[in-house]
């Protein structure tokens, strides 16, 4: 009878493989095979693929699972290839329902595309987070008319949803918890991010503007309508990458990015800072790109919601540290580096107004200047000057049929 069940077993094991194997095949000649117009069904289940399903020269394809919480593809024990899926040259190409595990680079990257559309899509690596888990869970870059929706990223040791050096950009009703940096919008024009939630990262939202990049600058970029709360997790980025320097504790952050509207979000318990404002420089990192644009221009944040329960920033960062020694556990929610570009002062040495930097109307809210440019001598607390309003900016142009 034993050795009966133990046959029974065997030959159930072996036909899970053989499913296993014979899906991941179908998939790949799907990938390779669909033609315009078409449609890539992926049925109900947990499959396991060891290579890269990747598509390259489409146009108005759709991968379409049974749901996020019924469809999941993993690449644990992935043996070749990086990304999870990669997706390049197409245009026009809707995903959705689906899950992507444990990618062994980046869960889902899209290049070049115009036309790209993440709905009710999870990406996670499921162990601890780790240095070692993939950089970016969804990663569209160099792309147009993006539009994440319904989404939800878990555990990148990068950003787990990510727009870089993109035009036309929405992202929307989605949640990301447990990566360095939950949502990121980078050198990326005419972006909204909105009704989201990011909690638990390393920082929750980002607006980033960095060098030695083929799109040299981003702008028009609305944050509003979202829950960034408890953006207090360590970091656990590898050595070297930009959001390793992103100190935990940190709820929204612009950096050297402009014209930025942030307005209706509620942000809290970020332990180091709930906003700040703050230009490369911060980073101490040294420019080498003759073209980069360090500071921070034409940013309106107005109309938020601010809680902060006394605790300590953290310890493992320099503004941390300085923060602490300055105000204890009771850190200002607003903070702003104070560093100008000469460039943008009128002939009395005020900001012009096209450069200004305007606060107004946020609820809850402390502030503080660091005064960074003069080694943090000089810093204040008043608001006063940063008293101000912008024009709203416009909203994008997305289709969103």
């Amino acid at each position: 009878m034993k050795r009966l069940i133990t046959l029974f077993l065997t030959l159930g094991l072996f036909a899970c493989i053989h499913a296993q194997t014979d899906m991941q095949k179908k998939l790949q000649t799907d990938f390779i095979m669909v033609e315009e117009g078409g449609t890539i069904t992926i049925p109900a289940g947990t499959f396991t693929a060891k290579g890269t399903l990747s598509m390259d020269e489409k146009k108005n394809i759709t991968i379409r699972g049974a749901g996020k919480d019924k469809t999941v593809i993993s690449f644990k024990g992935q043996t070749e290839g990086a990304e999870g899926i990669e997706i390049t040259n197409c245009e026009n190409i809707t995903i959705e329902g689906i899950t992507v595990e444990d990618a062994k680079g980046d869960a889902i990257k899209v290049q070049k595309t115009k036309g790209i559309r993440f709905i009710d899509v999870r990406t996670a690596w499921t162990g601890k987070p780790s240095k070692k888990n993939g950089a970016y869970g969804l990663y569209p870059v160099m792309c147009e008319n993006v539009l994440i929706d319904g989404c939800e990223a878990i555990g990148a040791s990068d950003a787990g949803i990510y727009v870089g050096q993109s035009h036309n950009i929405i992202v929307r009703n989605s949640r990301a918890y447990h990566n360095v940096a939950g949502i990121e919008i980078e050198n990326s024009t005419l972006a909204d991010v909105y009704q989201c939630e990011a909690t638990g990262n390393t920082g929750g939202i980002l607006v980033f503007d960095l060098p030695n990049l083929p799109k040299k600058k981003g702008g028009n970029v609305r944050v509003y309508n979202n829950k960034v709360w408890e953006n207090n997790h360590k970091n656990f980025a590898p050595k070297g990458t930009s959001v390793g320097k992103v100190p935990p504790g940190t709820g929204l952050m612009v950096l050297a990015a402009s014209e930025v509207e942030v307005y209706n979000n509620e942000i809290r318990n970020n332990r180091t800072s709930n906003l700040s404002i703050v230009s490369y420089y911060m980073t101490e990192t040294p420019i080498t790109d003759s073209l980069y644009y360090p500071y921070p221009t034409a940013v309106y944040v107005h109309d938020n919601t601010f809680e902060r329960t006394p605790q300590r920033p953290t310890f493992r960062s320099k503004i941390g540290l300085l923060l602490w020694s300055k105000f204890k556990r009771n850190v200002p929610d607003i903070l702003y580096d104070g560093i100008l570009d000469p460039n943008t002062l009128d002939e009395n040495g005020q900001v012009k107004e096209e450069y200004r930097i305007c606060i107004r109307n946020n609820k809850n809210a402390t502030f503080v200047n660091l005064d960074a440019e003069n080694n943090f001598k000089g810093m204040s607390t008043d608001l006063a000057p940063y008293d101000c309003s912008r024009s709203a900016l416009a909203p994008p142009s997305l289709s969103l049929k």
